[in-house]
């Protein structure tokens, strides 16, 4: 009898998941659907919900991989992303390490904590329009300090240079995530068993070889996660590109992103050809995802071939 009350009762959980199921649908696999089918038709204009499927269905696929400033949107967005996720991922590491070290207790974790991680909680547009204030031309914090402290004998038009934007621009990106990326990683480290550290500090074990010898190497997962996290939203990369300075100069902080947009929205309405370039990032993002996945399970694999004999 027992079981059979636990039986009728597990039927609630499926209500539950009503919710979650229906905007799911509505909200995510329609609008995919939806996207995928019209990159192979020739819906465009305003207003238009009128479409046809094309004779030659890859045509705007074709297109848009032939298109210069889709080129250049996928170098831009590939350059800024490995700019800022690589010092990122160097810094949150540094400080994983920092945090984490059983021989020295650091003060006011929570608070140190705290404040490298509230960069992640200021809305991005917000961030965007901030920086494209400090950095204005010829009045402008950054270059009245400049100025002032002897470092620039005239003020610097960051605005009209494109490494400049695009080091301003991989520079937010990694200042908003960082701390994100560090809490990630204190919670792997957290989470492995502390008897493996123990052992090592008997053995004479230094902090510096702990971390490179038994916290790096049981992080693997971890860091494949956050590999694949920042990957795709470095290649959804939008609102710090948009509202910095709007892919200027000469399209040199436009991304992928920006570039469907403006092909979907700013005055084009190509909806047909935004839609195939939203596919396109798609497979090379599930692509890069895959090929991640792979070398990790291959690795794993023969990890425990080796265990087992």
């Amino acid at each position: 009898m027992r079981y059979i009350k636990k039986d009728k009762y597990a039927k609630y959980g499926y209500f539950f998941s009503i919710p979650f199921v229906v905007t799911f649908l509505i909200f995510l696999l329609y609008p995919l659907i939806y996207t995928a089918v019209i990159g192979f038709t020739d819906l465009r204009g305003a207003g238009n919900t009128s479409w046809n499927y094309l004779e030659n269905p890859f045509e705007n696929f074709a297109l848009i991989l032939k298109n210069k400033t889709f080129q250049v949107s996928m170098v831009n967005t590939f350059k800024i992303w490995t700019m800022n996720f690589v010092p990122q991922i160097a810094l949150a590491l540094l400080l994983t390490a920092w945090f984490t070290n059983r021989q020295y207790e650091v003060k006011a974790k929570g608070l140190f904590k705290i404040l490298f991680y509230m960069p992640n909680i200021i809305t991005a547009a917000s961030i965007a329009i901030l920086f494209n204030v400090l950095f204005m031309f010829p009045v402008g914090p950054i270059n009245d300090f400049l100025v002032l402290i002897g470092f620039a004998d005239k003020p610097f038009e960051f605005l009209i240079s494109k490494n400049a934007s695009q080091i301003i621009v991989a520079f937010i990106q990694f200042w908003m995530w960082y701390g994100y990326t560090m809490l990630i990683l204190i919670s792997g480290v957290l989470g492995l068993n502390p008897e493996m550290y123990e052992a090592s500090e008997i053995d004479g074990a230094t902090g510096s070889q702990q971390f490179f010898y038994i916290t790096l190497p049981n992080l693997r997962t971890i860091l494949i996660y956050v590999l694949i996290t920042s990957l795709v939203g470095g290649l959804n990369m939008f609102d710090i590109p948009k509202l910095f300075n709007d892919g200027r100069p000469d399209n040199a902080t436009s991304t992928i992103s920006l570039f469907i947009y403006n092909q979907a929205y700013a005055g084009s309405y190509l909806y047909n050809r935004a839609a195939a370039a939203s596919m396109i990032v798609f497979v090379i993002i599930a692509a890069l995802s895959a090929v991640v996945f792979f070398l990790l399970r291959e690795k794993s694999f023969k990890q425990n071939k080796k265990i087992g004999g």
